[in-house]
């Protein structure tokens, strides 16, 4: 079954809406796949683990690029990472995620600009995600921008980012069985959000980002954080264009009802003047 992605909000009914859109996907076959630990994944205790990440601090785990390069996670810090894993092996959930992933974050680039976030997708399967297959996976799958790099560690960084992240995966008959789970992280390293499914709206990611970017670090002080937070109550999802634009419609309303109460405010005013008695 695929369903599709949630962010999660809290609540009896946002959670029973969760559980009933989790993708818990047993990814496809591989030919040297070790054998399976367990018979099914528990799908609310995957949830529980996943959701007990929020707010949690991440560690800051090295990992190669594709170029084999060594790259940190705390070289992300000071702006929203969005961070999925993923094994090359996949013939099913894995492409979807990571070509709706790509979709949504065009989306996320074009309201929020290209540097506002940073994306990272991990190979988990640690024995044969390496940066080669990583690179090509990547290229397989359409993706290529600049603020989005792919990769790979060995099983101990995996297990305790895993771990860190409530990301819940284990071997089986077809490969591995996985949640399918997207995490974004705040500026500060710290999860902020959990993105369930292979196939989800683009909204799903860019409003946690929007939040992120626009709303966290903004003050009522600085001409900056006022532009952030116009942006941030401004800037909305059209479903008819599949994109985000500045709603100046806001505005309008905002005039015309400050016109409207200025103008009572005024009649009273007169009428209350015209009525006083001559002294």
């Amino acid at each position: 079954m695929k369903a599709r992605g949630e962010s999660f909000t809290r609540g009896p009914a946002a959670a029973l809406a969760m559980l009933l859109g989790l993708s818990l996907l047993a990814a496809g076959a591989r030919a040297d796949a070790p054998a399976a630990s367990q018979s099914a994944l528990d799908e609310p205790s995957a949830l529980r683990l996943s959701q007990a990440a929020i707010g949690r601090p991440v560690g800051d785990y090295e990992f190669r690029d594709t170029a084999f390069k060594p790259v940190r996670l705390s070289s992300f810090r000071g702006r929203p990472l969005v961070v999925n894993l993923v094994y090359t092996g996949c013939n099913r959930a894995c492409p979807l995620t990571v070509e709706t992933l790509g979709r949504a974050v065009d989306v996320a680039t074009g309201a929020l600009g290209p540097a506002s976030f940073s994306v990272v997708t991990i190979g988990f399967d640690a024995a044969a995600d390496t940066p080669q297959r990583m690179r090509a996976f990547a290229i397989e799958h359409g993706i290529a921008k600049p603020n989005w790099i792919f990769l790979s560690a060995d099983k101990s960084t995996i297990d305790s980012l895993s771990r860190d992240v409530g990301f819940v995966f284990f071997p089986s008959a077809k490969g591995f069985d996985h949640l399918s789970q997207t995490t974004v992280m705040d500026e500060d390293g710290r999860i902020y959000r959990q993105i369930y499914g292979a196939d989800f709206e683009s909204p799903a990611l860019v409003e946690p980002l929007k939040d992120l970017v626009l709303g966290r670090k903004s003050d009522l002080v600085s001409l900056s954080g006022i532009l952030n937070r116009i942006r941030l109550f401004c800037t909305l999802y059209n479903p008819a264009s599949g994109r985000y634009g500045f709603d100046y419609s806001i505005f309008v309303g905002m005039f015309i009802g400050f016109v409207s109460l200025t103008t009572v405010a005024v009649l009273l005013v007169r009428g209350w003047l015209h009525g006083r008695p001559l002294q």
